[in-house]
């Protein structure tokens, strides 16, 4: 809207909440297995994703910019696609059990 950032009121998100979100909507992977992706346990995953969506419709609600921030991250990732059912996923820890389809459950 042409509004300048320093007049802005900024959103903080986490690394973690940011991956979350990728994981979970824009992936569309089951919190299991997200959660297995980031090395967390369902239940937190699931609080990080809830702490992120809040923070994401704060934003689109209330006009205010999202900043992500939390430190350095080596990033890794292994891309797959199912040749089975033609779903997309990332497996950014390279985990030879990751390489089961989210969607169908198949090794393929």
């Amino acid at each position: 809207m042409g509004v300048q950032l320093q007049d802005t009121e900024l959103v903080v998100m986490t690394l973690d909440e940011m991956e979350a979100i990728r994981l979970a909507d824009y992936l569309g992977l089951y919190q299991e297995d997200a959660a297995a992706a980031m090395g967390v346990s369902r239940q937190t995953f699931g609080n990080i994703v809830s702490s992120a969506r809040k923070k994401i419709a704060d934003a689109i609600i209330n006009g205010k910019a999202i900043k992500i921030e939390g430190g350095m991250v080596n990033y890794v990732r292994g891309d797959f696609l199912c040749k089975r059912c033609g779903f997309k996923w990332s497996n950014p820890s390279w985990e030879e059990s990751q390489t089961i389809c989210p969607n169908c459950k198949k090794d393929k």
